[in-house]
């Protein structure tokens, strides 16, 4: 009892000679943990997604030449910092900006005048997971133009697709000012908005480049120039299916929903419905299954649900990502050896292709307006819309761009440098310098052809 009356009085005391202690705020509210439960969920989120950096660099590497190595980590190492530094600067007030006719935004450029701004967290913690989306958005470029263009070339695309090309599509898509999300556009954390600018962006910067010495012979022919690593390409195939499940859950931009758990389940039924339907295609089409595009297929399963992750049930999640996979060495092949696009990693095929499959998917199989759950015709027009606009502004901004490039610094090294290697032309420096590397034949080919001829 004289405990308890000693404890009241003592708070008695403080009441009166700190007042202000008194009227002081009681705590935590509901409200503010689930706030801190939310950004602390998108920052873990954020950091997986910047981890995809990594599997991007050891995919396209493990999938190109020993001799083009340095050169390859140093345009994914550069990525990052520049799309980071520039959708600092500019894209995230493109992105979320002040509207201006549903097209694109006019403010909160550098993070400043920021303050009406609601996104359910921090604007910074937002700011961050919004910017590794950026920089992916930019990197799927690099593996399409493997090499053959000039660091500097690759450098000024970046800086236009992260500044000005990627932010823009954020603004119709995922901003609710935006013209494609006010007509329903669904595309939850990137199949188009994403991987399509990437895949497109990168179609463009391939045909403008032409092939890589030898890869086609005088008579068309398809010659296979095999990558050196293919542990790398395994590892960071790995690695980017793990910072997925930042990519696609972290777009809630909550942990303290049940949706996580969804996203998370279709993100993962996707990615394994993916590489089981490549294995299977590349088995029967060439009698192996082929290790390379067994890789992409499973890449190709994530970036075909990453659209409708949210929209779809668990067995629609399976099937979209077993049609990506089975999608996914078709594509290759078509642009292999019909187009005669020479895209080392399969970039196109992967981003372009499945993230225009993947979006046109949720017509059919969103639980809430898809086609096949009685929604008509509706969302699927809004889906294609999106895509065709999409894939529009991507190819004429990239088009626009690398021809801009060219004549002002030239977009491909010379056929000299590009035999030796890109390591020592652009960088000076070799990445197994201890050692040569010899190819012998064309086994273990990058999955973009099958004839079994001599690697140049």
């Amino acid at each position: 009892m004289l405990r308890r009356l000693a404890i009241l009085l003592t708070l008695l005391v403080l009441g009166i000679l700190f007042p202000g202690a008194a009227l002081a705020d009681d705590g935590p509210t509901a409200q503010s943990n689930a706030t801190a439960i939310d950004t602390v969920w998108v920052l873990i989120c954020a950091y997986l997604v910047f981890l995809m950096h990594a599997g991007f660099s050891l995919v396209e590497a493990g999938f190109t030449r020993a001799k083009n190595t340095v050169n390859i980590m140093m345009k994914n190492l550069l990525t990052l910092p520049l799309g980071v530094l520039l959708f600092f600067a500019t894209g995230f007030g493109l992105a979320f900006g002040g509207d201006t006719g549903g097209f694109i935004g006019t403010s909160g450029f550098g993070l400043s005048n920021i303050n009406d701004l609601d996104f359910g967290i921090p604007t910074m913690g937002f700011w961050f997971f919004q910017a590794v989306f950026c920089a992916t958005a930019a990197t799927i470029v690099s593996g399409a133009v493997a090499e053959r263009i000039k660091f500097l070339a690759y450098i000024l695309f970046t800086v236009i697709i992260t500044a000005f090309t990627y932010p823009v599509v954020v603004h119709w898509v995922w901003s609710s000012d935006g013209w494609l999300f006010q007509k329903g556009f669904i595309d939850f954390a990137g199949s188009s908005v994403v991987h399509g600018v990437g895949g497109w962006s990168a179609l463009i910067g391939a045909w403008l480049l032409g092939a890589r010495i030898g890869k086609y012979g005088k008579n068309g022919e398809v010659r296979a120039i095999p990558g050196h690593n293919i542990a790398l390409g395994t590892l960071g195939t790995l690695l980017l299916w793990l910072g997925w499940f930042g990519f696609n859950p972290g777009s809630t931009l909550s942990g303290t929903i049940a949706d996580i758990a969804m996203i998370a389940t279709t993100t993962m039924l996707a990615a394994s419905a993916g590489t089981v339907g490549a294995m299977l295609v590349t088995w029967t089409r060439y009698g192996k299954p082929d290790l390379a595009l067994t890789l992409n297929g499973a890449l190709s399963g994530l970036v075909g649900v990453t659209a409708g992750c949210a929209a779809v049930s668990p067995v629609g999640a399976i099937v979209i990502g077993l049609i990506s996979g089975v999608l996914l060495p078709l594509s290759v092949s078509f642009f292999d050896r019909v187009a005669k696009i020479d895209d080392p990693v399969g970039a196109i095929s992967v981003h372009g292709v499945c993230g225009m499959f993947g979006t046109l998917a949720v017509g059919f199989f969103a639980l809430d307006g898809g086609f096949f759950y009685g929604g008509g015709t509706a969302l699927l027009a809004v889906q294609a819309t999106g895509i065709v606009a999409i894939l529009a502004w991507a190819s004429i901004i990239g088009f626009a761009a690398f021809k801009i490039i060219g004549a002002a610094v030239g977009l491909r090294v010379s056929p000299e440098e590009e035999m030796e290697g890109l390591d020592i032309g652009e960088h000076g420096m070799e990445a197994y310098g201890d050692f040569m590397l010899r190819s012998s034949g064309a086994a273990g080919v990058v999955g973009l052809n099958h004839e079994r001829t001599t690697a140049v």
